[in-house]
């Protein structure tokens, strides 16, 4: 800051400051107007599948650098080009901002461009967000399900856990957790009946029997998948002809096959002038332990750009087929969307875990950080964006949008 700005009163200062910070959001906005107009491009001419991303808003999200929420938003605006017209060009002017038109395009009405662009101009997105809601929704002719929730929250040592059930889940939820709770209470009586004071445990609660349920749960399906196996998929494996099909159904591709043996349980069948005589032991390319220390190594998907973490498959760099080692150095994890790019040629994996090198289908490096950098261009040449008038809403003399009565063709 210059001497001359802090030798300026308080209120002269803020002023200056002001006028800058209204400045730059107008740029800010308008920017972001063009970044909407490319995420439209990519996704009308579906070129996102070029970059091995899974989707729009998470190649936006790689190559931005923003949250995978503002992702969303950008999206969902660049979908929406044609409904909110008004809108669109409010950012492009830099007098509406990305989550003004985001709460918009995600929730408005059709036919609602004229109504929000009026609005937005002097409401907050917290205030847009409540008008949106105020919309008449149509009718439904049925009930929609209960919406299902878990809900996890951290608090200092301890974790609490929110569950919201429809009535007859609930009620198979509360027999399960009692029927557990009976058990864990006759076995803290045959087992403490007759001590008394410090001697005995406390004596069972809902959270004890909840935790009997969980372990019970767990252990039938470690027995029933002792490794933690996928749903099973039988397959015959011919590994002289490099040959499989399914049981009882067709040959595999290629690339079916190489995926399906990244992660497999195997069984030997011996067989003598073509007629089977007996089978060996099961056996699992990638141990539970193996499988451990993977997730606590990659966390994610490896591909640059998806950061999925869940339904992750364990994939041989060096295919197992081939002589892959089933090592920690030749396995990373990655969703089951790329896995499948990979052995199909959309994507290569190379190298090794530690210098791991993945590549798109014309051989470019996909990496990982998002494409900022120093601009190279003027900023855009807009009025400053003052912002909503911050002023408190009174929302029983605002007349919400009404969609326009449904016509009976």
């Amino acid at each position: 800051m210059s001497a001359t700005a802090t030798s300026l009163a308080p209120k002269e200062r803020l002023e200056l400051l002001f006028a800058e910070l209204a400045e730059l959001t107008g740029q800010r906005n308008a920017i972001d107007g063009r970044i909407v107009e490319i995420a439209a491009e990519i996704d009308r001419d579906e070129l996102a599948g070029v970059t091995g991303a899974r989707s729009v808003s998470a190649l936006m999200a790689w190559k931005t650098g923003v949250a995978p929420r503002n992702a969303e938003s950008v999206v969902a605006i660049a979908r929406r080009l044609d409904a909110f017209p008004r809108c669109v060009q409010g950012m492009r002017e830099g007098r509406l901002s990305l989550d003004q038109v985001g709460v918009i395009a995600e929730r408005a009405a059709d036919g609602s461009d004229a109504h929000y662009a009026q609005l937005a101009a002097v409401a907050t997105v917290a205030q847009l967000r409540t008008a949106v809601k105020l919309e008449p929704q149509p009718e439904s002719e049925s009930k929609p399900e209960p919406r299902r929730e878990f809900i996890r929250t951290e608090d200092g040592e301890h974790t609490t856990y929110r569950i919201r059930l429809p009535r007859v889940e609930a009620a198979k939820f509360d027999a399960a957790v009692q029927s557990h709770h009976d058990k864990v209470s006759a076995e803290w009586t045959r087992d403490h009946g007759e001590a008394t004071g410090d001697q005995a445990p406390p004596f069972p609660n809902r959270v004890d029997a909840l935790m009997s349920l969980v372990e019970a749960g767990w252990d039938s399906d470690v027995a029933r998948r002792p490794h933690g196996a996928h749903t099973t998929v039988v397959v015959h494996l011919d590994p002289e002809k490099h040959s499989a099909a399914l049981h009882l159904g067709p040959v595999l591709s290629d690339a079916d096959r190489r995926l399906l043996l990244c992660d497999a349980t195997c069984e030997v069948w011996l067989e003598r002038h073509g007629q089977l005589i007996g089978a060996g032991r099961t056996t699992r390319t990638i141990s539970r332990r193996l499988r451990r220390a993977l997730e606590h190594r990659d966390r994610c998907c490896v591909v640059p750009g998806c950061g999925a973490t869940r339904g992750l498959h364990a994939h041989h760099i060096q295919h197992w087929e081939d002589g892959g080692p089933t090592e920690l150095w030749n396995l990373v994890l990655v969703c089951p969307q790329h896995h499948r790019e990979h052995h199909r040629g959309g994507i290569t994996i190379t190298g090794t875990a530690d210098t791991l090198v993945v590549t798109d289908s014309d051989g470019d490096v996909l990496t990982h950080g998002p494409l900022a950098r120093p601009p190279t261009e003027p900023a855009p040449v807009v009025e400053p964006c003052r912002g909503p008038l911050g002023e408190r809403a009174y929302w029983r003399w605002y007349t919400p949008f009404q969609p326009p009565p449904p016509t009976n063709n």
